[in-house]
């Protein structure tokens, strides 16, 4: 009797073991996130990241998501388009996650976005700016970034109505974001009548710039435009300061040239210079002010627009889930299509025009090194400071 007894309470503690982690696993929402972790896109995974995790721990103080607490896990894609498939596919078919979302870099951003719409998954490109990905007719994927052709259009009107300049050169790296944005920079100048002098790519991991930089100042262009990731960047201004090579203007678009690491790699050969930014810590967005304290009260810094993207990347599936009549991978993407709602990146909402599908359309910044710090210059009307224009050349500064 006693022997029945022992065994009862052994089977009633298994099942409550198995039901506990029922109970453990219908109260949380899993979600795998790929992201390079490691590799030379590592900064800006680990940016993201932490971003990421500033959204999980707000949502789940206030209650998860439809109640459940949020679980994310990160996924090293490397920076590889292969990796970042493989991890898409894992996701999708084994752990038969309904939404996807996450990782960096265009080329990768494009591996998931292949997957996903054949899978009918819908996927949340985060900051991959490749214009293509929302150009390919998939019902699945939608972007919260605006794509390369809108990175330079706050750029553009800096240009055309403060530097007004009749020539420019444009070094970028040989990735996909790099390409496309150096190719929307040649097309904005056409169109404004703003002769390229050169473009010319690189490989990324060049360590010295000056044969390329040499062509540069034999051509005098007014304004050296730089499409680069952060080292790139410090790099490629440190070196023109070295060759004394002057320009109305130098300017980045976006990317390393608007991470805090730019200037403090680049030190003051990065004063004066301009970049494209899609957000920065001074805009009046809901949430934003407070979201770039709290990350700086965290990690000693302040975020650039890729964390501002993440952030508000899983307050955009959690309005999703929240209104999606379940949680099916249809049901989820028409929730999706529906999305019109403000973070603290922006507003957000997923249009289909000029060529573009589920693609959201916003505003872009110019921000400028002025004593040090990234300040937001340009459309006045959200400027944090005034531009510093003309700027001087290298022999005339301290």
């Amino acid at each position: 009797m006693k022997r029945w007894s022992v065994l009862l309470f052994v089977m009633s503690s298994i099942l409550c073991g198995i039901a506990c982690a029922g109970l453990a696993t219908a109260a949380t929402l899993e979600l795998g996130i790929p992201l390079p972790l490691t590799g030379n896109q590592a900064k800006f995974g680990e940016m993201e990241m932490r971003a990421y995790q500033i959204a999980m721990e707000e949502i789940n103080a206030k209650g998860g998501i439809k109640g459940k607490t949020v679980v994310l896990n990160f996924e090293d894609g490397q920076g590889k388009p292969e990796i970042s498939r493989a991890i898409a596919e894992k996701l999708i078919d084994v752990k038969k996650q309904p939404i996807l979302v996450g990782d960096y870099s265009s080329s990768c951003s494009k591996a998931i976005a292949a997957v996903a719409n054949e899978r009918k998954v819908p996927y949340l490109v985060v900051t991959g700016a490749d214009d293509a990905i929302t150009q390919q007719n998939y019902n699945y994927v939608f972007r919260l970034n605006p794509s390369n052709a809108y990175y330079a259009a706050g750029m553009g009107s800096f240009l055309t109505q403060v530097v007004k300049p009749t020539t420019i050169a444009i070094l970028y790296e040989s990735s996909d974001f790099g390409t496309s944005g150096a190719d929307e920079m040649e097309k904005y100048g056409a169109k404004i009548g703003m002769k390229v002098v050169l473009k010319e790519k690189y490989e990324k991991g060049v360590v010295d710039f000056k044969p390329i930089l040499t062509k540069v100042k034999a051509l005098h262009p007014d304004v050296i435009y730089m499409v680069s990731y952060v080292m790139d960047a410090s790099l490629l201004m440190k070196q023109i300061k070295e060759l004394r090579i002057d320009a109305k203007l130098f300017a980045g678009g976006a990317a390393g040239f608007a991470l805090p690491e730019f200037i403090d790699n680049a030190k003051d050969a990065a004063e004066y210079v301009v970049t494209a930014t899609l957000w920065s810590p001074q805009v009046h967005y809901p949430g934003a002010k407070e979201l770039a304290e709290k990350y700086k009260a965290k990690f000693g810094e302040y975020p650039s627009y890729h964390a501002a993207e993440a952030y508000s990347a899983l307050y955009i599936i959690k309005d999703a889930i929240e209104r999606a009549k379940s949680m099916t991978p249809d049901d989820l993407q028409v929730a999706m299509k529906a999305t019109k709602m403000m973070t603290a990146f922006g507003p957000i909402q997923f249009q289909d025009k000029e060529g573009y599908q589920n693609q959201n359309f916003m505003d872009t910044l110019v921000l400028q090194v002025i004593n040090g710090k990234h300040e937001t210059i340009w459309p006045e009307s959200t400027a944090s400071a005034k531009y510093l224009y003309p700027i001087p050349k290298w022999r005339d500064r301290k």
